[in-house]
């Protein structure tokens, strides 16, 4: 799978997931610990993200990581 492809495709489970639970982006963010604009930018498959981000992530929405794979 071609890697612009895959951001795209993860940073739309993690905007699904996000929406699914009705959490705003900003308070996601902030639980999560990452700056919004990044987070809209992995939202977007527009950046790459560390693992421990996506975990952070993961974690406030209470799923595992694999899920956004």
């Amino acid at each position: 799978m071609e890697n612009d492809i895959f951001l795209k495709e993860m940073g739309q489970k993690i905007r699904d997931a996000r929406k699914a639970k009705k959490i705003p982006i900003n308070v996601l963010a902030d639980l999560s610990k990452i700056d919004m604009s990044n987070l809209s930018f992995l939202e977007r498959g527009e950046r790459n993200c560390h693992i421990l981000s996506l975990k952070s992530i993961a974690d406030v929405l209470d799923m595992d990581v694999k899920e956004f794979l």
